[in-house]
């Protein structure tokens, strides 16, 4: 009697890649035959008809399954909604551009179990792996997000090279609690998983032939750039603070320097006093920090066309109050404590900032 196969989940986050998605699963199913696959593609509602496509080769091989998602979106959700929709011992996952050889991850699942790991990564920075799909400019960016990603995580996981990578195996007995708790606002879905792990999992890496995207363009924006920051002082304050308050906090320092310096500005080249010079700047920076705030604070919730300049009225209103208090405090820190215009200033912008963080979160884009 033949022996059963083992069974592979192989998880593919998918967004517009319809031109991509055929040609990886013709490869994943042709070096796969020593596992009983499980191809789950987990779709955020495609508009180019990668979903269409899916479904018609799911019609044709029962290996392939379809999850679309309304109503959701982002590649660490997707990832993790895969694994947990899983029902295979063993998962891969890997990018759906073409960037990630199926052979690599066939490999790493071997080493996986040869070795009796819970994770293997592939990297594209061990001295092995080929670097064919990577600009210098994004290579860059990687090795500083992995310098600091090494500070931040526990040293248990110092060893690895490349904490950014999108293509690992997990074995989900061991690691399915874990998985279970990555906050998927984060960064990276590997990443957080190593950062809620406690340094507890055993992990090794194989390198990788990373080759370049098929078709369409990378998805690296500043909003990816500003989700790597915010997790990393995330796990750098060990959890505690809120992701979201977090980024209010950044966007707030970037409108603090902003205020400081249009005031020094207004003071020093027009020539307005201090009590005149404050408002304007205030206002500004006020219309400044709704604007980030609604690019990547709360970017799951963004307004647009005129919900953006209804969301500009309630955001201006709500933050009435602290503005009111910005510019009170500030003058009467000024003319009563020191007459310092930076640290009158700063003692407004506090205030300013925690009554914008609890109102604004709740009745511009209402969120708890």
């Amino acid at each position: 009697m033949a022996l059963m196969q083992e069974r592979l989940s192989v998880v593919l986050p998918t967004y517009n890649e319809r031109e991509n998605i055929e040609p990886l699963l013709q490869k994943l199913v042709s070096i796969g035959g020593e596992f009983d696959l499980e191809i789950l593609i987990v779709d955020d509602d495609s508009t180019d008809g990668t979903a269409e496509l899916v479904k018609k080769l799911a019609r044709q091989d029962k290996r392939i399954r379809l999850i679309r998602r309304l109503g959701r979106s982002g590649l660490s959700s997707a990832i993790k909604e895969g694994l947990l929709d899983s029902t295979a011992d063993l998962a891969a996952v890997m990018d759906s551009d073409g960037q990630h050889e199926p052979l690599d991850v066939i490999n790493a699942v071997r080493h996986l179990k040869d070795n009796n790991l819970d994770i293997v990564v592939g990297s594209r920075f061990l001295s092995e792996a080929k670097i064919r799909g990577l600009s210098h400019h994004r290579t860059g960016s990687s090795i500083w997000a992995n310098r600091l990603s090494r500070l931040s995580l526990p040293k248990q996981y110092t060893h690895l090279t490349d904490y950014m990578s999108g293509c690992f195996v997990v074995n989900l007995n061991s690691c399915f609690t874990n998985i279970r708790r990555v906050d998927v606002n984060g960064f990276k879905f590997f990443y957080e998983l190593l950062a809620v792990s406690s340094g507890k999992l055993s992990i090794s890496e194989v390198p990788l032939t990373f080759q370049p995207r098929l078709h369409g363009t990378s998805k690296l924006d500043l909003a990816i750039v500003w989700d790597f920051l915010i997790s990393f002082i995330h796990t750098l304050s060990f959890r505690i603070l809120p992701r979201r308050a977090i980024s209010f906090g950044l966007v707030g320092s970037t409108g603090a320097f902003l205020q400081l310096t249009t005031t020094y500005f207004l003071m020093n080249i027009f020539t307005l006093v201090f009590e005149k010079a404050l408002p304007i700047s205030v206002l500004l920076v006020v219309t400044f920090n709704y604007l980030m705030n609604n690019l990547l604070t709360f970017r799951a919730q963004r307004l647009h066309n005129l919900f953006l300049l209804k969301g500009l009225l309630k955001f201006l209103l709500v933050s009435s109050l602290p503005v009111l208090a910005n510019v009170g405090l500030a003058t009467a820190f000024y003319n009563s404590v020191s007459s310092s215009t930076f640290w009158a200033q700063l003692a407004g912008i506090f205030v300013a900032f925690i009554w914008n963080y609890a109102a604004s979160s709740r009745f511009v884009w209402n969120t708890p």
